[in-house]
C-alpha cells in the first residue's frame, strides 16, 4: 500500500509540473513573437543606414578623400580584445546557455592576446565570474522588451574604449536566431568597421548606386557622425535577436519537457494499476485461503 501511495504521489507531483511547464511554454511562445516582430520592426532602419554608409564609402574614395574617424582605424598591432558577451538572465532554455559559454570559452582561450569582457546578462556574468576572466562591466535585467535608450550605456562602454585606444579590436557574443528550433552561437568583429563588407552587399546593388546624393556638411563629417549610430544600432539589434532566440529556446525546452511528463505520467500509471492489481490479488488470494480454512474445520 506505501508503493501505491508514494506513485500515485509521484504522478500527483509529475501533473503539476507539467502545467507549469505548458504555461511557461506559451509565455515563452508570447514573447518570442513579440521579440520577432521588433526585430523585424527594425531591418528597414538598419538597412537604410548600411546603404548610406556604403555609399559615403564609395564617394569617400572616389574624391580621394579619407574618413579618419577612429572607428575604421585599424590598428596595426592588436595587443588587447574586447568582448561583448549577451546571453540571457534566465535559464530553462535548453542548451542555449551552455553552447554560448562553450563558443566564448573557446575564443578567449584561442586569443593570444588578453580579452576584456561586457557582460550583458546574468549567464554571461556568472560564467565569466566562474573562469575568472577580466570584466569591465556588467548589465543585467535588461528585461524581454529593451528600448534603444538602455542599451546605450553598453555602446558607450565599447566605444570609449576603442577609441581612447584601451582595446584594439571589439568582438560580439550572442545567439543567432535562425528558425524556432534552431539558434546559432555566433562571435563576430565588431570593431573596426569594416567598409568593405557593406560595399559586397547584393542588395546595395539598386538605386543607391546611380542616384547621386548630396550630404551636409560634408561627406566625411556624416559619416562620422553615422558610424557609431551604425554600432549603437548593431548592438541593439544582436541584443533583440538574442532575446527572440531565448525565448524560442525555452519554448522548445519547455514544449519537449511537458511531453517528457507525459510520457513518465503514463508509465507511472502503468506502474501504479500494476500494483493495484497485485494488491488486489494479494487479497483475493487472502479471502480464498480462509475461506477454504473454514470449510476444511468444519
Amino acid at each position: 500500500m506505501a508503493n501505491i501511495r508514494l506513485i500515485k504521489r509521484r504522478i500527483r507531483s509529475i501533473q503539476n509540473t507539467a502545467k507549469i511547464t505548458r504555461a511557461m511554454e506559451m509565455v515563452a511562445a508570447s514573447k518570442m513573437r513579440k521579440a520577432q516582430e521588433r526585430g523585424l520592426a527594425g531591418r528597414p532602419y538598419s538597412n537604410k543606414m548600411v546603404e548610406v554608409i556604403a555609399d559615403l564609402t564609395r564617394a569617400t574614395k572616389a574624391t580621394g578623400g579619407s574618413a579618419p574617424h577612429p572607428l575604421l582605424d585599424t590598428r596595426e598591432e592588436v595587443k588587447k580584445i574586447a568582448l561583448v558577451f549577451i546571453s540571457p538572465d534566465r535559464g530553462m532554455c535548453g542548451g542555449l546557455v551552455s553552447n554560448l559559454n562553450r563558443k566564448v570559452g573557446h575564443f578567449i582561450l584561442d586569443k593570444k592576446q588578453p580579452v576584456q569582457t561586457v557582460a550583458v546578462g546574468r549567464k554571461s556574468v556568472d560564467f565569466l565570474r566562474r573562469t575568472g576572466r577580466n570584466i569591465l562591466a556588467e548589465f543585467t535585467n535588461l528585461g524581454d522588451r529593451p528600448s534603444f535608450v538602455e542599451t546605450l550605456p553598453i555602446s558607450r562602454i565599447v566605444l570609449d574604449q576603442y577609441s581612447d585606444g584601451e582595446v584594439d579590436e571589439v568582438y560580439i557574443a550572442y545567439s543567432r536566431f535562425v528558425s524556432t528550433v534552431a539558434q546559432l552561437p555566433v562571435i563576430e568583429k565588431l570593431l573596426p568597421v569594416d567598409t568593405a563588407q557593406f560595399e559586397n552587399e547584393d542588395k546595395l546593388k539598386t538605386d543607391v548606386s546611380v542616384v547621386e546624393h548630396t550630404y551636409e556638411p560634408d561627406i566625411t563629417g556624416v559619416l562620422n557622425e553615422l558610424l557609431p549610430r551604425f554600432v549603437e544600432m548593431r548592438i541593439y539589434q544582436v541584443i533583440l535577436e538574442s532575446i527572440a532566440s531565448e525565448q524560442s529556446a525555452r519554448m522548445v525546452a519547455m514544449r519537449n519537457a511537458t511531453s517528457n511528463a507525459k510520457e513518465l505520467v503514463e508509465d507511472l500509471t502503468l506502474q501504479y494499476n500494476k500494483a493495484r492489481q497485485d494488491v488486489i490479488t494479494r487479497e483475493l488470494l487472502d479471502i480464498t485461503a480462509g475461506k477454504m480454512a473454514l470449510e476444511q474445520e468444519k
